[in-house]
């Protein structure tokens, strides 16, 4: 292991909820209203989704806390993997992250922001793309400038971002007409409750994702013993918050049956609620919500490469793993997750990308949970400042729901998840050369 250069202890606690909640709240609540009522056939049984992936996202984020204490250092999950099951499962963490997880989903969130721009301003197609490395490139230099400048567009992005969501919250709940008769039925007559319920999980579950990035920052926090888990637990109650409130505010306004068979839901809405202007202040509420969670993606994977080279898990660890001189961050981890990005980005194969390496994180993910259990067996005396509370109903919950995802993704899309497998075990050549080097 290399020396580690130290980061300052620049991340303060709103900026780590920021990023949070920043991450998880991208896309997904403007466009998966359509999965989730589509699948569950039936409003209430929609909205239950919402809830309980809600609750399962939580107890992992108790989950995790816990872990997050006893090792708080740069990398998060990466970390955690590396601590319990040893440092081959450390390392194909970060491969997935560094090589997929984080440039697939910046490229792909890049690719939606140019999209959306675009249409607002009437922009021809082939603008698309050069828009999209643009955006990524400009949010890669504001990050390069230092952690205080990427942590204040997050901070911005993220409040800005609850502006036009909460607008059509309040205004939906007000909508003319509403009222909790669109919220039922709960069940559809021509679809059972629990096939219904676990379609609609799965497309809920990944609305959620994003929130364990936060751990890459904990060796930047200024007391990641206590601030992490307030971080975690607040940020996912607001993220759970936000989604409830929004779903409901979507059925006061237009039914599930409607919902469902748009590809625009919230744009549907909006122009109910605000005629003429619905179009324009959806978008404008797409393009800040889908910049705020590419600088978090970004933020928070930038970080990886960094963490593997001073573990000399990487080719060429001793560039990956410096810091810049002047602004103290890990620009060379942050060009090569830009570089990945803005290859998919011209290739096009960042969807499938993001398909693929989902199965894989949240099997990882899964593991993280197993690890909690695992280090109160086997060392029991460790100093935690914190506990995960109900202990264990809440990790078994946090378990529970990380194989339901893992089993309904391979059941529902064998091919990539074997796909994405294949893609991670790809690392295994690279820990296997790196292991023998440094013997």
């Amino acid at each position: 292991m290399m020396d580690e250069p130290r980061l300052k202890k620049n991340i303060s606690s709103l900026t780590a909820l920021t990023v949070l909640v920043g991450t998880v709240i991208g896309a997904g609540i403007f466009f998966k209203p359509t999965a989730v009522y589509a699948a569950s056939g039936a409003p209430g049984v929609g909205l239950l989704a919402w809830v309980v992936a809600g609750f399962i996202t939580i107890a992992g984020g108790l989950t995790v806390a816990e872990i997050g204490t006893i090792y708080p250092q740069t990398g998060g999950m990466m970390v955690y993997l590396e601590k319990v099951y040893g440092e081959f499962w450390g390392f194909l963490v970060g491969w997935a992250q560094m090589v997929v997880y984080f440039p697939a989903n910046f490229a792909a969130l890049a690719i939606i922001f140019a999209t959306q721009l675009a249409s607002l301003f009437g922009w021809q197609a082939n603008l698309i793309v050069p828009t999209a490395i643009t955006t990524a490139v400009f949010l890669a230099s504001v990050n390069f400038l230092g952690t205080k400048y990427g942590g204040g567009i997050q901070n911005v992005a993220t409040f800005l971002k609850l502006v036009p969501l909460i607008i059509i919250i309040v205004a939906g709940l007000l909508y003319p007409g509403g009222g909790p008769s669109p919220l039922i039925p709960f069940v559809a007559t021509n679809r059972p409750f629990l096939p219904a319920l676990s379609s609609a999980l799965v497309a809920t579950l990944f609305a959620y994702d994003g929130w364990m990035n936060v751990g890459t920052l904990a060796g930047e926090m200024k007391d990641p013993g206590k601030t992490l888990p307030r971080v975690i637990v607040g940020g996912l109650s607001i993220v759970m918050a936000v989604y409830l409130a929004i779903n409901v505010a979507y059925l006061f306004v237009v039914d599930s049956a409607t919902l469902a068979a748009t590809e625009t839901p919230a744009a549907i809405v909006a122009a109910k609620l605000f005629p003429g202007m619905g179009g324009k202040l959806i978008t404008i509420g797409i393009l800040i919500s889908v910049f705020g969670a590419m600088n978090g993606y970004f933020l928070s994977g930038m970080r990886t490469p960094y963490v593997l080279a001073n573990r000399n898990m990487l080719p060429f660890s001793n560039w990956f793993g410096s810091l810049n001189a002047r602004t103290n961050v890990p620009v060379h981890g942050g060009l090569f997750i830009l570089a990945i990005a803005i290859l998919m980005m011209l290739t096009g194969s960042f969807n499938q990308l993001t398909d693929l390496i989902v199965f894989v994180i949240w099997i990882f993910s899964t593991m993280t949970f197993v690890a909690v259990l695992l280090l109160r067996k086997r060392q029991p005396e460790l100093e935690r400042s914190y506990r995960v509370p109900f202990y264990p109903v809440i990790p078994l919950v946090a378990i529970v729901g990380g194989l339901f995802i893992v089993v309904s993704t391979l059941l529902a899309q064998p091919l990539n998840a074997l796909l994405g497998l294949g893609l991670t075990f790809l690392g295994v050549p690279v820990f296997l050369l790196q292991s023998r080097s440094m013997k």
